[in-house]
């Protein structure tokens, strides 16, 4: 018999994770503290159980795994409670707000022997995956620069900054492509809506050996623009997830040569060419299947709670720099403790993805 999961939050995002597993034929049932959700989401799922109360989910011997898709300031304890009732876990990003947190529920899994995987979607969209296999086999060449673009007019936050809002994707995609956090983080924001809420940030990334990185996130842009570029050594890649078909996923093998004695570089323009990856593959489904996979045969998840843990490192150096007018704070642990005795605050973010 397939994994039995429940569903914590029908919401925003919540619903798209009911559709996926109804599809794959491991919807247990669902919870949702609204009677109105309840009775909506119970008549498109008829055979799924209901609960109210995510205790009565816990407490239930038949159910194998839970998916959180609730507000992220839930996230940590709903997580804890979760794998303590030994209970597969996926949570929809953040894991949690705070690095203390995030590093116990990871230990908290290990020991109880339960996967624990947060939703970084874009780790399992088929064009990232054929990117990441793409510049792993040296496509490009050596790694130089990448920089993200995630931009659009609204969902404006009021009580979460862009920052954590937007960039928790690309700091996935970054450190699944470099493979090591970096060195140092520098971050700048702008509120314009909400006092000391940014609606913009810049955040800029420093790696060991000179690769640099660069995060744009904003929800005051006249257009939706979701785009990953990657400079290398040989070539240029770009995965823009707002592009149709063929155009979505492309390589630019430019080739740019040192001059030599006193002359200057030279720049050798080549046509773009696609990248094949499979269009057809829902990314949602895509991960709720990896979930599935890796709760039932044990394998570690590409986002397990240590692949969290990393994502969440970044933020908080970005946070810490931006609070200090973007001055230049290390990505280590010892130095964001030291800035911040107390968890990260960052307001009530709205579920979803």
């Amino acid at each position: 018999m397939r994994l039995k999961i429940v569903v914590l939050g029908t919401g925003y995002w919540g619903k798209n994770l009911l559709r996926n597993v109804d599809s794959l034929g491991c919807l247990y049932g669902f919870c949702d503290t609204s009677e109105a959700a309840r009775k909506t989401y119970g008549g498109l799922y008829p055979s799924a159980r209901t609960y109210d109360d995510p205790g009565t989910v816990f407490a239930d011997p038949e159910v194998d795994a839970v998916m959180i898709a609730t507000p992220a300031v839930t996230h940590g304890e709903l997580a804890r409670k979760a794998i303590l009732s030994g209970k597969h876990v996926f949570v929809e990003k953040p894991l949690c707000l705070d690095l203390d947190e995030a590093r116990a529920l990871t230990e908290l899994s290990l020991e109880k022997g339960v996967t624990l995987m947060v939703g970084h979607l874009l780790l399992y969209h088929p064009a990232f995956v054929a990117l990441r296999e793409f510049v792993r086999a040296g496509g490009i060449g050596d790694i130089r620069y990448i920089y993200s673009n995630r931009a659009s007019l609204g969902k404006i936050r009021t009580e979460e900054s862009a920052l954590w809002s937007f960039a928790p994707h690309d700091i996935s995609m970054i450190l699944n492509l470099i493979g090591t956090l970096p060195e140092d983080v520098q971050s700048r924001g702008n509120g314009f809506i909400t006092p000391q809420i940014a609606d913009v940030c810049l955040t800029s990334l420093s790696f060991k050996g000179g690769v640099g990185a660069h995060i744009f996130v904003s929800w005051l842009h006249p257009y939706k623009d979701h785009k990953l570029v990657i400079v290398g050594s040989t070539g240029m890649a770009v995965f823009d997830d707002v592009a149709k078909g063929g155009e979505k996923l492309l390589v630019w093998p430019h080739q740019v040569t040192t001059g030599e004695r006193q002359l200057p570089p030279s720049v050798d323009r080549a046509q773009a060419k696609p990248i094949p990856y499979d269009a057809e593959a829902e990314p949602l489904r895509q991960e709720c299947e990896h979930f599935i996979r890796s709760a039932e045969s044990g394998s570690k998840p590409v986002s397990d709670g240590e692949e969290a843990e990393r994502v969440l490192q970044v933020l908080a150096a970005a946070q810490a720099s931006m609070e200090r007018g973007g001055a230049s704070v290390a990505c280590d642990a010892a130095t964001l403790k030291s800035l911040s005795a107390q968890p990260l605050k960052v307001g009530g973010l709205d579920e979803g993805n």
